[in-house]
């Protein structure tokens, strides 16, 4: 008998296996038997040839409709020309050169399989020498019949491939060792199973793999989805359950402290919303377990003001709290915002000071030597209560005298091994609270950050102004003059303006580039280098024009965003580097160049730097994209709604969402195949409360040997390791 431990030479052979091996990565049986089909062919519903694009590798089911041999005249020899159809009226020539034997079995009528590249010859489609596997037409009649068995029933597999291992050749192994595979006991729990009606896991791999109707394969796929969503969730609570009872200090609130003094001081009322999450997040930091708390939030919606609160309670308790930023610009906004806000309570030592309050001390990759001596000498004798600082704070060197609050800040930003790096400087589990101004889905929280706690803070304070986004036919030069003939009435009316570019200029490829789920243009991407004197000597001229970039030096970074803040700048040319966390009231409106090149989420991110003060804010998404093309409608989505959660759907959907799952993530193959956080969000909440209920009962899964085995397999412990620290 066939396991799934069983190496794949056992069963096909070396050649076969060596294959696989090479191009599939399929090792054992359980990597084969869960190679699922990422398609079903219909005899009776046959691909659309009318779909198909130039360049694309397919699989067709298609049947031959002519044949034709006629010598070639550049050369000696003939050539085939078969034409195929499917059934909608378009067709596609399928050539071969000096194989006119082919036509014996390429006979008119016969459908089967064909796999290869679209090309086009003169007008006309074609595939160039393309694999090919027939179909039998009568089972009863064809002594073939027992080779294409697989391709005889009504629903056809179509299996990720290679060149060198077509879809029929999976199929064909598939076949060889379903004739001998014994499936594992199976891990689902007899009442789990009952309850949600799932069928056995050896059925179920079998069925998808040759279903025997349409029912039996949804039925399988329903279960097989459930042992992913059901091992990724069961991974998530054990690791919460565990962090809940891990030691850590409690960090309760203060009477008469900072923090009250704090509030006290404030010129508005906090939010309803940050009045609650404020609240969750103070009983967390009481307890004697670690917070692990995600904060998501509409760009503009006042975390910041949540976090510094979290951080005067933990310095009221004796501790000390860091603020980690992605970049200096965001680091040193930070540092210069919460200065404000704290006024004397955040100088104590200083002739202004408060003698109360505590010290806020700023840590960067770019302090001189003395600088940074200072700062780092705050931070080891606790002086410094709140530290805000970027990479730098992770380096040897950084330590700290009683680490009680970690606050990340964009969180995506950062890799896994930074932010525990962070964590490791505290000598008990510091308390965690991750902060993101991009939009969660439900499920991307429930399935990624199942771990962490979740507040979310949807209201956006008094006094914020409203955004309206429009999209800029690049190709439309009465729109695009207009474009900036209304930059310059904002500046004309006291106002500062944002030209976002997607690339610096210094050279094809920059830090700063959009993420690669943007589709391509002809051109390339407009750089801040090369718009910024078109705009000095042409459009914007007259106005007062600098540029900000990653790659320029801290300091002219830093003096740049003093001038534009103080005013005394009119328009910032920049890059992405000002997506997050720059804050200048006083700008209303907000250009994106060829918008296209940036995601849903970065393009909701830019424009909440726009509209934050009374004055309502404008955000132009300037495209050369064509209207109708998947480009084009992004940004028409994007233009019709500021709600982050529903834009966060469509990013979603745009993106390969094994990234999400952390596939991509450890550079390992992935188990998880089947689950799509879009459509399966009633599975995963379902499985999500078993996981719950049986990790209540049975914390380390010891009733259940086969399940943790299942979960272990499902989710190594790569990705284990990335999904808890998110």
């Amino acid at each position: 008998m066939t396991t799934t431990d069983t190496p794949l030479t056992k069963v096909l052979g070396a050649k076969t296996a060596k294959a696989l091996e090479q191009h599939l990565e399929l090792y054992t049986a359980g990597d084969l038997i869960y190679h699922f089909p990422r398609r079903y062919d219909e005899r009776g519903e046959h691909t659309d040839l009318r779909s198909l694009k130039v360049d694309e590798q397919v699989t067709l089911l298609a049947q031959v409709q002519g044949i034709n041999v006629k010598p070639m005249r550049q050369r000696r020899g003939n050539m085939l020309e078969v034409t195929i159809g499917d059934g909608s009226g378009a067709t596609l020539t399928c050539t071969f050169f000096n194989q006119a034997w082919r036509e014996r079995e390429l006979r008119k009528g016969v459908w089967g399989l064909f796999a290869g590249k679209v090309t086009e010859f003169r007008g006309k489609r074609q595939l160039n020498g393309p694999a090919y596997q027939l179909l039998s037409a009568d089972a009863t009649q064809d002594d073939a019949a027992a080779e294409i068995e697989e391709f005889a029933g009504a629903l056809i597999p179509v299996y990720p491939a290679a060149q060198a291992v077509p879809t029929w050749v999976i199929a064909k192994c598939v076949r060889t060792l379903l004739d001998t595979f014994e499936p594992p006991p199976d891990p689902m729990p007899a009442e789990v199973r009952v309850k949600r009606n799932l069928t056995g896991i050896g059925t179920a791999l079998r069925e998808i793999h040759r279903p025997s109707s349409e029912e039996a394969l949804y039925r399988a796929k329903h279960r097989l989805k459930w042992d992913e969503a059901f091992a990724v969730q069961l991974t998530l609570v054990q690791r919460r359950a565990r962090a809940a009872a891990a030691p850590g200090t409690a960090r309760p609130r203060a009477e008469a402290g900072l923090l009250e003094r704090f509030d006290a001081g404030l010129p508005y009322e906090l939010t309803e919303g940050q009045r609650e999450v404020g609240e969750e997040i103070a009983a967390d930091l009481s307890r004697p377990h670690p917070m692990h708390r995600l904060l998501q939030g509409e760009v503009g919606s006042g975390k910041t003001l949540v976090s510094v609160r979290a951080m005067l309670q933990v310095v009221d308790a004796g501790g000390q709290a860091a603020l980690l930023a992605p970049t200096e610009v965001l680091a040193t906004q930070h540092f210069r915002g919460i200065s404000a806000q704290l006024g004397a309570l955040g100088r104590a030592g200083e002739l202004d000071g408060d003698p109360e309050g505590t010290r806020l001390t700023l840590v960067t990759g770019s302090l001189g030597a003395a600088a940074r001596r200072a700062a780092l000498a705050e931070v080891a004798d606790g002086r410094a209560g709140i530290v805000v600082g970027t990479h730098a704070l992770l380096y040897e060197g950084v330590d700290f005298k009683d680490l009680g609050l970690v606050v990340v800040d964009e969180q995506h930003r950062f890799g896994v091994e930074q932010r525990d790096a962070l964590r490791a400087k505290a000598a008990r589990p510091p308390h965690v609270l991750v902060m993101t101004a991009t939009p969660i889905p439900r499920t991307v929280a429930m399935t990624v950050y199942g771990d962490l706690e979740t507040s979310i803070l949807s209201q956006l304070p008094r006094g914020r102004s409203p955004i309206a986004s429009h999209v800029v036919p690049g190709d439309n030069q009465a729109y695009v003059n207009r474009t900036w003939q209304r930059i310059k009435e904002e500046v004309r009316a006291g106002h500062q303006a944002y030209v976002v570019c997607p690339r610096i200029g210094e050279g094809p490829e920059d830090e700063e580039s959009p993420p690669k789920d943007a589709e391509p243009a002809r051109r390339p991407p407009l750089a801040v280098t090369e718009v910024l004197p078109l705009l000095r000597e042409q459009y914007l001229h007259g106005l007062r024009i600098d540029m900000l970039h990653g790659k320029m030096p801290p300091d002219e970074k830093d003096a740049v965003m003093r001038r534009f803040a103080a005013g005394d700048l009119d328009v910032l040319v920049a890059t992405t580097v000002i997506e997050v966390g720059v804050d200048v009231p006083n700008s209303t409106v907000m250009l994106i160049l060829d918008a296209d090149r940036f995601g849903v989420s970065q393009l909701h991110q830019l424009r909440g730097r726009v509209g934050r003060g009374s004055a309502p804010g404008i955000c132009l998404l300037h495209s050369e994209a064509a209207e109708g093309s998947a480009a084009r409608e992004r940004l028409d989505a994007v233009a019709s709604t500021t709600d982050g959660f529903k834009l966060s759907e469509i990013d979603l959907e745009q993106r390969r969402e094994g990234d999400v799952l952390g596939a991509s993530q450890s550079g390992k193959h992935s188990h998880l195949r089947l689950l799509s956080l879009l459509r399966d969000e009633k599975l995963i909440k379902e499985a999500r409360a078993e996981a719950s209920a049986l990790i209540g009962d049975d914390p380390d899964l010891s009733r259940y040997p086969a399940l943790a085995a299942s979960v272990a397999a499902l989710v190594d412990e790569d990705r284990a390791e990335y999904l808890e620290k998110g």
